[in-house]
């Protein structure tokens, strides 16, 4: 995402980076919940390896727990990573454009993505309704699934608020391309974008502190 200073926003400006602000502890809990997921879906299979291999005594349905994740682990941190650029992107052709040429290329793929995630995110609560309506559950152990997929549109849901808000920026940008970048993904290379992540993360402190501790190393291969 642009990291424009706030202060020098005005107008369309200050209100997309007033919906970026609201939009992002949201997308920060929902990439939280499935870091979480991901770290309890480790302990559960060692634990099943130990409870299956030294006592056998398996978890009763550890393989529908384990597909019943699978949304939260795939789809909760999607806005997130959108938010942050760390998605694929084909910048072959994008990274020799510039200017109003450049914001359009991005309004268009981001419109497209739109519609791709408004569908997905219709079709997603009817198969949550379905489930939930008809009591629907896994195979094994009868664990209800409709938990399960409601997670879909609702990640789905913060992916597309993020994605309009990227859309609004991308055509700011188109009209006013001289002003300060907000609500719109920077290309940037791989040392920046670890910078990006690091900050998101750990906070400007550890940032700074692994700057100097790479200052530090190099002073030291030079003695």
């Amino acid at each position: 995402m642009s990291s424009t200073d706030p202060s020098s926003l005005s107008g369309g400006g200050a209100l997309i980076d007033q919906a970026d602000q609201k939009l992002s502890p949201v997308e920060n809990l929902f990439n939280l919940v499935a870091a979480i997921a991901i770290v309890a879906l480790m302990f559960l299979g060692v634990l099943q390896i130990v409870l299956r291999t030294v006592f056998n005594f398996p978890i009763e349905g550890y393989i529908d727990l384990v597909e019943l994740s699978m949304a939260s682990l795939a789809f909760l941190g999607a806005a997130y990573c959108q938010r942050l650029g760390g998605h694929i992107r084909m910048e072959l052709l994008i990274g020799r454009l510039e200017g109003r040429t450049l914001w359009i290329a991005e309004a268009i793929g981001t419109v497209v993505a739109m519609m791709i995630i408004g569908i997905l995110i219709w079709y997603s609560s009817e198969h949550f309704w379905r489930a939930f309506t008809l009591g629907d559950t896994t195979i094994d152990a009868e664990y209800p699934v409709w938990p399960s997929k409601l997670i879909v549109p609702i990640a789905f849901t913060a992916w597309f608020l993020r994605l309009g808000i990227q859309f609004v920026g991308s055509v700011r940008m188109v009209i006013h391309p001289d002003a300060p970048q907000a609500g719109v993904i920077l290309m940037k290379d791989v040392a920046e974008q670890a910078r990006d992540e690091i900050r998101e993360t750990f906070g400007e402190d550890a940032l700074g502190e692994l700057a100097e501790n790479g200052r530090n190393d190099q002073g030291g291969r030079g003695q």
